[in-house]
């Protein structure tokens, strides 16, 4: 690891004479950099979302050394796009055969295989951007927080809207009070789950064309059966709080200092406490509908906030009345017109005013817009940026460097979220300790935080 972390501060040294590139906004293009200064990198699930990973390496400069993926037919366009790039079904092979080169490795995959790639590639001295939702359960966000921290490695979830100046300049106002005191908070999607199913039985030949024992990777064995391979099943996914709540999180969780908690003296003494009420109850997989209340108490000089969390259709959500009384909290519409889940997004209700995001939360509005006329403008603060990747590559650079979305805020963000999933197997409120990472009130769910792992794949 020694070695890694001597080629760090190479990288740091001569790449440029100081880190600043990344804090301008028409910064220059890591290409320009010579090829000794580049970064040696490797993708690690290359579907859809993996394969634009992947052809973004070089597109940004760096090197694209080796790519891995379970289903070989997903690689097949990569590698003509990409000729001579080699190409693994098991990514335990490729951090073997390419260790002495391989400064960071890139994860874009199924829920269940992030925190297994990136801790294998953590504890070879290796930097880490893994995709949201960076992890299936609550105790494996908190793993990789504790072993990013132990090794000092550049860290990023991907969560790409953190990157916007108007998300980083919000948290900064937000920060100073421009809102005042914030007591409420909202998220929701206008997305379900697939309600009540049992898991999948009988066996199916595996394709040929799939390494299915590494797809399975923590889980308990079984036999093939395609139905496997969809999220809807609660230990392969982390429903819409993993998958969207990852995004919409971060304003909150940000600038009213959720991540407090989670540190020694920090009003750890009281717990989280957060109650869900699911659309009925779903043992194997998500319910098709959950709203979710969390209690998250003072921060410091902050007040208590009450985070509440709603997925479900849009009809579901006028039926409860949901959707008027957040567009009554609003003062406008809900939609955000041509953005990602256009009827998704988040509100901060403070005294002095309301901040209403889009799902991504890479665009904040403040409102009632006369009370707050002026354009937010760049961060004053926090960093700007010429991307969310590029972050994280900054920081493979320069161990000076933190990423927003490192491990120490996407980890506690995302435990928060996953909590959820736990919550709504039972019928009365979870209260949780933050610094201990246990559930304090209720036996049977505390183990759920930590679902067993198959031998060889231990955290």
């Amino acid at each position: 690891m020694d070695r890694k972390f001597n080629r760090r501060m190479f990288l740091k040294q001569t790449g440029m004479a100081t880190a600043g590139w990344w804090i301008l906004g028409d910064c220059r293009s890591l290409a320009s950099y010579q090829a000794n200064q580049k970064l040696n990198l490797a993708v690690v699930g290359v579907g859809r979302r993996g394969n634009s990973l992947a052809r973004m390496v070089g597109r940004v400069g760096q090197n694209l050394i080796a790519v891995a993926d379970v289903d070989r037919r997903r690689a097949e366009p990569l590698q003509e796009q990409v000729p001579g790039v080699p190409f693994y079904q098991d990514f335990r092979r490729l951090l073997d055969e390419h260790d002495a080169e391989l400064d960071g490795v890139i994860a874009a995959l199924p829920a269940h295989n992030h925190a297994a790639v990136g801790a294998a590639a953590m504890r070879r001295g290796k930097h880490v951007f893994l995709e949201k939702p960076l992890s299936q359960n609550v105790g494996e966000a908190r793993a990789l927080r504790e072993l990013a921290r132990e090794t000092g490695l550049a860290t990023q979830m991907g969560n790409q809207g953190m990157a916007t100046d108007s998300f980083r300049r919000t948290v900064e106002l937000v920060r100073q009070g421009a809102l005042g005191d914030v007591r409420e908070a909202h998220i929701w999607f206008v997305f379900g789950g697939p309600g009540p199913r049992e898991r999948p039985t009988g066996e199916q030949p595996v394709p040929d064309y799939l390494d299915w024992d590494t797809w399975l990777g923590p889980l308990a064995e079984r036999p093939y059966h395609s139905a496997w391979m969809s999220g809807a099943w609660r230990e392969v996914g982390s429903g819409v709080l993993g998958g969207c709540g990852s995004h919409a999180i971060n304003l909150a969780f940000k600038s009213l200092r959720f991540g407090d908690l989670w540190h020694d003296g920090n009003g750890a003494a009281a717990p989280i406490r957060l109650q869900a009420e699911p659309s009925e109850f779903s043992e194997h997989t998500f319910p098709r509908w959950q709203i979710i209340r969390y209690d998250i108490p003072a921060r410091g000089d902050l007040p208590p906030v009450r985070l509440n969390w709603y997925n479900a259709s849009q009809a579901e959500l006028r039926r409860q009345g949901i959707w008027d009384k957040l567009e009554e909290i609003a003062g406008r519409s809900l939609v955000w017109e041509q953005s990602w889940t256009p009827e998704s997004g988040t509100l901060l209700v403070g005294s002095r005013g309301v901040v209403h995001t889009n799902a991504h939360n890479s665009i904040c509005e403040w409102l009632p817009a006369s009370d707050f006329p002026d354009p937010l403008g760049p961060p004053q603060e926090l960093p700007r940026v010429p991307g969310h990747e590029r972050d994280w590559m900054a920081a493979c650079r320069d161990p000076d460097h933190q990423p927003i979305s490192n491990f120490d805020h996407s980890g506690p963000a995302m435990e928060l979220l996953l909590l959820g999933n736990v919550a709504t197997l039972f019928d009365q409120p979870l209260e949780y300790d933050p610094l201990a990472c246990r559930i304090m009130n209720l036996p049977a769910a505390d183990p759920l935080l930590r679902p067993p792992r198959r031998e060889g794949w231990e955290m």
